[in-house]
């Protein structure tokens, strides 16, 4: 990002840019499709893993406050059809239904993101630019929906919001497969494996609390088959403090402009 562009014709989409290797793979498996008649060979849906689903948004949606730490990679695919590697740590705080702190740290990125039931505040550390959105009393599953449709911001595992609620139908899923138990961080656990149109998706779900563990999502548009796999570390008995999700810009950090993603496309096309 050179410092010859000027801070306010930036938008969401080219202030979040550097976030792509870490949640570019974080593919929305929860969003509602309508599913397509199913063909005689239709993929097996196990009721199992499909009631695995309903328990773990009932886990999901229980949670009054949590803290979350993923261990994230996503491989991206190069133009010659070679995949790379890039990995990353996602970090949530959380306090429903409406307060959040995001962060997003690799070696060659750092990006916050703070809301606090009203603002919405986008924040580069290390670039010293910041960017508010004020007025949205949303609830978190409502934030990152408008998120996405207005700003072009996908947050990493943002499917967690909307398990459990009418935003993750299981009509989607084509096929549901219960794989068997292990362990994950000592803990024990239930494998399950799960197919949509454009994805096939893996998840490790803790036997003691119905939370997801472990996911990887392998991405079907790409011939090189790209995916992305997250390990998740949950503390939901630590107190989450409001002032985690509360943001004042640095005296030396400039503000830019958060432009939504119709008006970065309509400009586009008038240069065109």
């Amino acid at each position: 990002m050179s410092s010859a562009i000027p801070p306010v014709a930036w938008s969401a989409c080219l202030m979040l840019a550097a976030l792509a290797p870490v949640a570019h793979g974080a593919t929305r498996v929860a969003t509602p499709v309508s599913p397509p008649a199913a063909p005689a060979d239709a993929p097996e849906r196990d009721p199992e893993a499909l009631a695995a689903l309903d328990r773990m948004g009932a886990a999901l949606r229980a949670l009054k406050q949590f803290s979350l730490t993923s261990d994230a990679s996503t491989e991206i695919v190069l133009e010659d059809g070679q995949k790379v590697e890039l990995d990353g740590v996602v970090t949530y705080k959380v306090r429903a239904p409406n307060q959040l702190f995001l962060e997003l740290r690799s070696d060659r990125q750092l990006r916050q993101l703070f809301y606090d039931g009203k603002a919405l505040s986008l924040y580069s550390p290390r670039l010293k630019y910041y960017a508010q959105v004020d007025g949205l009393n949303s609830t978190l599953g409502e934030l990152v929906d408008d998120a996405a449709a207005r700003y072009g911001i996908d947050m990493p595992l943002a499917d967690m919001f909307l398990w459990g609620t009418d935003k993750a139908p299981k009509t989607a899923i084509r096929g549901a497969l219960h794989i068997g138990g292990g362990t994950v961080d000592g803990e024990a656990i239930e494998q399950y494996a799960f197919k949509q149109d454009g994805v096939d998706w893996q998840l490790w779900v803790s036997k003691a609390t119905a939370l997801p563990k472990k996911l990887v999502i392998t991405s079907l548009d790409d011939p090189a088959l790209p995916q992305y796999r997250a390990h998740l570390r949950w503390d939901t008995r630590s107190a989450v403090p409001a002032t985690a999700f509360q943001f004042t810009p640095p005296a030396d950090a400039a503000r830019i402009k958060l432009v939504p993603v119709a008006v970065v496309v309509t400009d586009a096309g008038q240069e065109n």
